[in-house]
């Protein structure tokens, strides 16, 4: 594809949740100068130009923003697609209701486990009831609902009661995402990894949901990168299908790219049409032609185009490697050893999570 087929538009990193799995920037404090309604305006308008048809408003917890509504509202005018991704946290019936008159599209809503007590301990504050209530609330106005529920140790092996509570919601598609490790993931791996048993017996029961689903709710399961042989390729290729554009009108090939040491490209100082196709930073690991062995003749080069550029700078320092997370990746003992000590008998039982801070408490 020439044109970004989807566009992640992260409206502010102000988040209520504390989750320690955040995909956010590891330095919120960095993010501080949002963009104004009227610079987002803009975006949209250069995205659709640009081929753009799906947009999702995240954070963050987007509901943050007082202009979300304005904001959805110009979306939908310049014909996007519009899915919310959200905690849910201020998702009261007057917003929703606003945000439906205003052409909103699809919500998304995060749970963090089946009940209120992990679900709130994970999250860092009471609000398990409040996301149920807003999921109820999103069916009630017509909206498709998906359920989105990051996996791992502390919840992977409840994931039977995660599918009944997505049933009982009448949640139209659930993602069942395995968590990916960079960022505030990656500072709490130890706690986080599940062991291999946990990830068979949960590949079984999404298999029997699925069949049993089939034609009710659409199941989405991200299997862990770590018990993969090979990785999978990074938002579809590199700056091939997806753009992010962050609070501060960064422009990044995918929602974690602002951990490379790659040029900045800001929608502040050129068009979004210029950043997709002629900045260094969305020409530096699109197509093959980057590729170092084993990559370069590999026979999955055009599949997974190395794998995930992120995974590799966070785990080896060189954002150019193959994954560590590839079976033929000369750093693949990286992550093997990380899988044996998720698998060690003598793994110590630890629930000691580095929770993702409030950005004003990372200035």
């Amino acid at each position: 594809m020439t044109r970004p087929l989807g566009m992640l538009a992260e409206l502010t990193y102000e988040c209520p949740l504390h989750c320690p799995y955040c995909s956010n920037p590891v330095n919120l404090g960095d993010y501080r100068d949002e963009l104004t309604t009227a610079q987002w305006r803009r975006v949209l308008a250069e995205a659709r130009d640009l081929g753009v048809l799906q947009l999702h408003l995240s954070g963050g917890e987007p509901l943050q923003r007082r202009d979300v509504v304005d904001i959805a509202r110009t979306a939908s005018e310049l014909g996007l697609y519009t899915n919310l991704i959200t905690s849910a946290l201020g998702l009261s019936a007057r917003r929703a209701e606003q945000l439906r008159d205003a052409g909103l599209d699809h919500v998304q809503i995060s749970i963090q486990a089946h009940e209120a007590a992990m679900s709130d301990r994970i999250a860092g504050l009471p609000s398990f009831e409040r996301k149920v209530a807003a999921a109820r609330l999103v069916k009630k106005l017509g909206w498709p609902l998906t359920v989105n529920v990051v996996l791992h140790r502390l919840n992977l092996d409840r994931i039977a009661d995660v599918l009944a509570l997505a049933e009982q919601l009448d949640a139209d598609r659930l993602e069942l995402a395995n968590t990916q490790y960079y960022g505030w993931a990656l500072r709490n791996r130890a706690a986080l990894l599940p062991s291999r048993q946990q990830v068979e017996r949960a590949e079984a029961v999404v298999r029997a949901a699925r069949r049993r689903l089939a034609g009710r709710m659409e199941i989405i399961y991200v299997l862990p990168d770590y018990y993969d042989d090979y990785p999978k390729p990074c938002m579809a290729g590199w700056g091939r299908r997806q753009l992010t554009v962050t609070p501060s009108g960064d422009v990044l090939p995918c929602p974690a790219a602002q951990v490379l040491p790659l040029p900045r490209a800001s929608v502040r100082e050129h068009s979004l049409a210029w950043i997709w196709a002629e900045s260094p930073l969305f020409q530096r690991f699109r197509g093959t032609d980057w590729m170092p062995e084993p990559c370069r003749t590999c026979f999955r080069r055009d599949i997974d185009f190395g794998g995930c550029r992120c995974q590799a700078f966070l785990l080896t320092g060189d954002a150019a490697r193959t994954d560590p997370v590839c079976v033929l990746s000369p750093d693949h003992e990286i992550v093997a050893e990380a899988v044996r000590a998720a698998n060690a008998d003598t793994r110590p039982v630890s629930d000691v999570l580095t929770p993702r801070p409030h950005p004003r408490d990372a200035r």
